[in-house]
């Protein structure tokens, strides 16, 4: 699934975000840049050890802040570390995903980036519904997009195929329906 926003494309793909051929993924991080489990642990274990040890000089980072590290053997050329929760494995809230988003957008505009991949944030350890989540998510996008930013192309994925209908359904109330 795919559409135009402003002239934008929003994409939706399924699959691990490690496999996405675009100019950076992000990484929906703990403040700590502890790369455990979830999309962190995916990335480690195939963008290399060393995004880990990249990201932990910046570390801590806070929930609202993010820093881009290279990809090491990823296909994109930047990890964005943007925090979700303070340490690793805590409950989140939409509030954080929020900011999370907001954050890796703004590194996106710092590196003039023009395509950038998201997982569901706080959708794992965090606790949240897939539905909420990726709605919170995709209201800061369209914010960012309203506001001004510049990209090419915003894709979404979904890992499970019982997640992939929730991003559907809450990309397509964000960027297809009036209210």
């Amino acid at each position: 699934m795919s559409f135009e926003y402003r002239g934008i494309r929003i994409s939706l793909r399924m699959g691990n975000i490690v496999d996405e051929d675009v100019d950076a993924i992000v990484n929906p991080a703990n403040s700590l840049m502890i790369m455990g489990g979830g999309v962190a642990g995916a990335i480690k274990r195939f963008g290399g050890k060393e995004i880990e040890r990249e990201a932990l000089k910046y570390a801590p980072v806070p929930v609202g802040g993010a820093v881009a590290t290279s990809a090491g053997r990823l296909r994109a050329r930047y990890v964005i570390h943007a925090p979700t929760m303070e340490k690793p494995a805590e409950k989140t809230t939409l509030e954080a995903v929020r900011k999370a988003v907001a954050a890796a957008l703004r590194i996106v505009a710092e590196l003039n980036l023009g395509r950038i991949a998201f997982p569901g944030m706080g959708t794992g350890v965090g606790g949240l519904a897939v539905y909420e989540a990726v709605k919170a998510m995709a209201e800061t996008v369209k914010e960012a997009l309203d506001s001004g930013y510049k990209l090419k192309e915003v894709v979404f994925v979904a890992y499970t195929p019982s997640d992939i209908e929730e991003f559907r359904r809450a990309l397509t109330d964000v960027f297809c329906r009036e209210v």
